[in-house]
């Protein structure tokens, strides 16, 4: 492996580089105009006297107002809503035996990445937190080029074919008369096409599902989408599909706490993600791939190639190769994350495509969307496109060019410059050569024509908590559907799926019950369900609810145990500034109830300390924020006083402490009289640890999320 003095892999070496070329620090500088002519006045327009008119030769005036004017490029129509970060990937271990990919090859060699995360439906301007599929797109700076993997936080898309690209997304943007809603599929125009569209039945089983509001960027798993093909450099041809898992496992939101940060915080996802990094937790991904041999086509009950179909982990499991760390935030968002441009067609030696026809669209349409985004054919000049890779080739000019290219050759075959650049038939890219035949027809392989089992296998794998938020997501979206026979179409569709998933649905929307549907299936894929990922508590926030006269000595116990195990905390009061602790010992106020509220945070804890207490039973704000917390199936701690504020709260099928006891049910742990918390602070991180205690929603009595 090459590394510089600075330790650095010299691929990241380079990107860095690359990057820095472009960057101006404008910091101690004179204001000048884009000719680096100083400017002595950017208040004042050039006029003919105080108040005359403006003079046409005012250069500055024309220049900054026409450089404003031209600043936005058009959004792009799906994904619009983006944040970018950067890192660098690593392989496990050399995977010589299935590709040639040479950035899959040595476990020293650090190959920068840029990933992009995003919502799918919404505007630039829209929330982060809506329910939406998530993009997850990630470019590799690989040393043969540069790599694309553009995938999504759902192992399959709504559509088999491309073709049907433009009405799906037609249908389920803001409907063209009022444009509205935004960001948003619950509305006519997109049941419509559902109904009438029955190969989206497995998506919108996902789409329903809490995968569609990730807690966190951080903690939401990654899948390429489309089948591809790994080959080594024995041509030795084998399907892959690829995932991303994340380090801190899958989790996600309550819809009802979606909806509040929405207002609360519209930009939850990318603060979550921009302060972590900026605190040194970089957000780590392991790579997997999914194998099928190529004579393993046709032996699976499913079509490999056929976008709306998941490769089940159970029947083809996912081989972790390498790990991807997420470390740096971008310096300009306009720059990096607006302008990188994906495209699944930027592939390098040892991958190759399949025939999955949903990919072959893909391969052109990215391309063509960045030619208007973009202003021509040049942006891949732009920094952050930019291969690390030396570019040399006969294309010339066209809008933006940025290279001065040399010399007066510009075709191929020459003499004049010895056929330079000449391809070369031992490094240059190789496509798989695929037998390919058949007579010119449109239609769709009868492999395809399975619309139901997997959404099925989808509904079966799900934990009781799951397919009740999935009920209640459909009795949500279809409710809002203002034609009553496109609500019992869907009611209709769905009882292919089950039966009594169907029958939900009617009695949420005030549609009919269905007859007989389907039941009995009995086929899972345990990997599917969330309650099945990675629990830690590492990250996690916390809000430490405190007031003057708090006990400092409880406080700061907790603050160290958290601290340990790598969660996070925020002490939250009626005013921002310092409170004081009973032995007057002071602590910095993060947030007040103004700003600080239970939806942004994933546990409580009401500090004990009698003055303290006090005041916070005479805050609405206080017991509002436990209540709330209560609701949403989150961890909810207390000790000593403490625990007064959670016996008039609303927090109900929970007993408490009476002695030196730690009490834990539901999630909600306390203890009285405790002198040493050192064993309720543990079991208070476990609970963090779990998420949410979803057993909440099927006590009797307890508030529902």
């Amino acid at each position: 492996m090459n590394t510089n003095q600075n330790g650095l892999n010299m691929n990241e070496h380079a990107k860095n580089n690359q990057l820095a070329a472009f960057r101006v620090k404008h910091d101690d500088q004179v204001l000048t105009t884009d000719q680096g002519v100083h400017v002595s006045n950017t208040d004042d327009s050039l006029t003919a006297g105080a108040r005359g008119p403006t003079l046409m030769e005012d250069f500055h005036f024309r220049e900054k107002l026409t450089h404003f004017d031209h600043e936005r490029i058009p959004e792009r129509v799906v994904h619009a809503r983006g944040f970018g970060v950067h890192g660098y990937f690593q392989v496990y271990e050399p995977m010589t035996q299935l590709t040639k990919a040479k950035f899959l090859q040595d476990p020293n060699v650090k190959t920068p990445v840029f990933t992009r995360f995003s919502t799918v439906v919404g505007s630039r301007g829209s929330a982060d937190t809506v329910r939406d599929v998530r993009g997850f797109a990630v470019k590799f700076y690989t040393e043969d080029g540069n790599l694309d993997i553009t995938g999504n936080n759902m192992p399959i898309f709504f559509i088999q074919d491309a073709i049907k690209f433009p009405d799906l997304v037609h249908a389920i943007k803001p409907e063209p008369d009022n444009e509205i809603p935004q960001a948003a599929s619950a509305h006519d125009t997109f049941w419509d096409f559902v109904v009438n569209t029955p190969e989206l039945t497995h998506m919108i089983m996902w789409l329903m599902s809490d995968r569609a509001i990730p807690r966190s960027y951080r903690m939401m798993e990654g899948f390429g989408v489309n089948t591809f093909r790994l080959i080594n450099e024995q041509g030795i041809a084998r399907f892959v599909r690829f995932h991303w898992k994340p380090l801190l496992g899958v989790h996600s939101l309550v819809w009802d706490e979606a909806q509040k940060i929405s207002g609360k915080d519209p930009d939850f996802h990318r603060r979550d993600i921009w302060d972590a990094i900026n605190k040194g937790e970089f957000p780590e991904y392991e790579f997997g791939i999914q194998v099928i041999e190529e004579q393993d086509e046709f032996k699976f009950g499913f079509d490999i190639l056929d976008p709306t179909k998941f490769w089940p982990e159970e029947l083809i499991p996912v081989k972790i190769i390498g790990k991807m760390t997420l470390n740096k935030n971008v310096e300009n968002f306009f720059a990096e994350t607006e302008q990188v441009a994906f495209c699944p067609s930027n592939i390098v030696p040892g991958l190759d495509f399949s025939n999955d026809p949903l990919l072959q669209g893909r391969l052109f349409s990215y391309l063509d969307t960045q030619l208007i985004r973009l202003g021509g054919p040049n942006f891949h000049e732009i920094p952050i496109n930019r291969s690390i890779a030396p570019v040399h080739n006969n294309q010339r000019d066209g809008y933006h060019r940025m290279t001065i290219d040399h010399g007066k050759v510009s075709y191929s075959p020459n003499s004049l410059a010895n056929n330079r650049p000449n391809p070369c038939e031992t490094s240059g890219y190789q496509h798989y050569q695929e037998k390919v035949e058949g007579v010119k027809i449109r239609a769709r392989s009868l492999s395809f024509q399975d619309h139901f089992s997997q959404a099925t296998m989808f509904w079966n794998s799900m934990s009781p908590p799951e397919k009740q938020h999935i009920i209640n997501a459909f009795q949500f979206e279809v409710g809002s559907v203002k034609d009553k026979q496109i609500k019992q179409r869907v009611v209709d569709l769905f009882n292919n799926v089950d039966h009594e998933l169907a029958k939900q649905i009617a009695i949420g929307v005030g549609a009919t019950q269905p007859g007989s549907g389907r039941t009995g299936a009995s086929e899972t894929s345990p990997a599917v369900s969330q309650l099945n990922t990675i629990m830690t508590a590492k990250t996690r926030k916390v809000a430490i609810l405190a007031e003057d006269g708090f006990n400092h000595a409880e406080v700061s116990k907790l603050m160290n145990s958290l601290n340990g195990a790598g969660v996070c905390f925020e002490v939250i009061s009626k005013n921002l500034g310092t409170i004081k602790s009973s032995d007057q010992k002071e602590l910095e106020v993060v947030k007040n109830h103004h700003t600080g509220t239970s939806v942004l945070y994933d546990a409580v804890y009401v500090a004990g300390g009698r003055a303290s207490v006090d005041a916070m039973l005479e805050c609405g704000e206080a017991l509002h924020f436990v209540n709330e917390a209560f609701k949403h199936c989150k961890t909810v701690g207390a000790a000593n006083e403490g625990v007064d504020l959670l016996k008039v709260s609303s927090i109900t099928g929970v007993n408490y402490s009476k002695g030196e006891n730690i009490v834990s049910e539901l999630g909600v742990l306390t203890q009285n009289k405790a002198d040493n918390l050192t064993e309720f602070c543990k079991q208070f991180i476990d609970a963090i640890a779990k998420h949410r205690h979803w057993e909440r929603e099927s006590v009797k009595g307890t508030v529902p999320a």
